[in-house]
């Protein structure tokens, strides 16, 4: 790796509603915003969005695809956009700098138009 190096992007089928159930059941998280249309209809949001976690998922996924695990020594998400069923999500990351012992990296996940819905910080241990 090296400063500026871009990782492949990881590429996400559309989110669907029976995801985020299959998701809830997993992670525990029953929230109804996140699986109860005419919930998050009353709560004002049009549409039941993504667990957050999924997404930051994602992007786990993608470091996992890029790294090997046990040189990851931290990551850390802001979350930055809600996620909707049918979008489809792209993780993107980069190498931002490094230290004598650590690279230093980024990633985002995106939708197809480009919003931004998290972006990510995680560092690498070198060899």
């Amino acid at each position: 790796m090296f400063v500026g190096f871009e990782f492949p992007e990881l590429h996400k089928n559309p989110i669907t509603h029976t995801q985020l159930v299959q998701y809830a059941g997993a992670s525990g998280d029953f929230n109804p915003i996140h699986t109860v249309v005419p919930f998050a209809q009353e709560a004002g949001l049009g549409d039941v969005i993504a667990h957050g976690m999924l997404i930051m998922g994602f992007v786990g996924q993608a470091i996992g695809t890029w790294i090997s695990i046990d040189r990851l020594a931290k990551y850390g998400v802001r979350f930055k956009a809600m996620t909707r069923p049918g979008e489809a999500i792209r993780v993107q990351g980069v190498v931002k700098g490094e230290t004598d012992t650590m690279w230093l990296c980024e990633a985002r996940a995106l939708n197809a138009e480009g919003e931004v819905k998290l972006l990510a910080k995680f560092t690498v241990r070198k060899d």
